[in-house]
This record gives structure tokens, sequence and C-alpha cells, in this order.
């Protein structure tokens, strides 16, 4: 794991590009133009964007920051995407955890997702394994192709007290 670089970006768009066009746990526009998805990614100080890299080779990327600006800035947010050859081998779970410990570090009070997609089964079970607990379900908010209109949950993870 290590700080996005922008050596990096093509390694990054093409596992940005895979998971947006399929569709299925996202709710980004699959015709987002790159330049676009690059604003939306690459997050700036104090926020902050990462590569995981097995073998020389990008196969994952998380960003996180506040979820949200003033009142609400002491919530965290993250967003990880993980190429498929890479699926299963626990990269997710490497950016989530590194995203938690960074939040923490930083002295956020918590981590939300804002939209998981309740058909992604396998990041659903990480973010639980990891302590997250979906905390409301918007019904039927997502189109998936192959499901259906379903719910996208909120997950939360509030940390230990300081």
């Amino acid at each position: 794991m290590r700080p996005f670089a922008d050596a990096d970006w093509p390694a990054v768009w093409a596992v940005v590009q895979d998971v947006v066009t399929a569709e299925e746990t996202f709710p980004y526009d699959p015709a987002m133009p790159e330049g676009v998805a690059r604003a939306m990614w690459v997050e700036q100080p104090p926020g902050l964007t990462v590569v995981a890299v097995m073998d020389g080779q990008v196969v994952g990327t998380a960003k996180m920051g506040a979820n949200r600006p003033g009142p609400g800035s002491h919530v965290s947010t993250a967003s990880f995407m993980v190429a498929a050859p890479a699926r299963g081998r626990g990269v997710g779970t490497a950016l989530c955890r590194f995203a938690v410990d960074w939040a923490r570090r930083n002295g956020y009070a918590g981590m939300q997702f804002n939209a998981v997609v309740e058909t992604n089964t396998s990041a659903v079970g990480l973010y639980r394994r990891e302590g997250f607990e979906v905390i409301g379900t918007v019904p039927r908010s997502f189109r998936h192709p192959v499901h259906g209109r379903v719910g996208l949950h909120v997950m939360y993870l509030e940390f230990d007290a300081p």
C-alpha cells in the first residue's frame, strides 16, 4: 500500500473504468469521462488516495477523507476498487484496514459508507467483518444490470471515544 502518484493514474483509471462500467457496485455514471473520474477519485489533502500493489502492478485503489464538510467533518468516508484478477486475494481487506487506520490516526470519530450496493455481498461481508454495521438501506435506489432495482446500504463504524 502506498500513496497514489500521478504515474499511477493509467493503472488506476483501468480499474475505475472496469468497475464503473460493470454497473454492479458503484453508483457512478458509466459514461464518466476520464478527466471527471480522475477529479472525483484523486483526493486532495487532507484526504488521501492510495494504491495497492502486488508484484509491481496496481491491483486496487482507495480514496478517503471527510464524509461531509463543516459540522460533519469529524466522520470519515472511503471508497475502494479492486482489479478483477486480484479480487478474493485480500486486497479489499487491506485497503479497508488501511483506510480505517488512516481515519483513526487523523482523529476522525468514525467512518461512514454512504452507498454500498446490497447485492455486493463481498463488500458488505468485508465491511461487517471489519466492524461496520448497516444503519439503514435506501430501497430500490440502485439499478443493477442483473438484479434490477436493489437497495443501497449506509454502513458505519464508530471509533472508540478519545
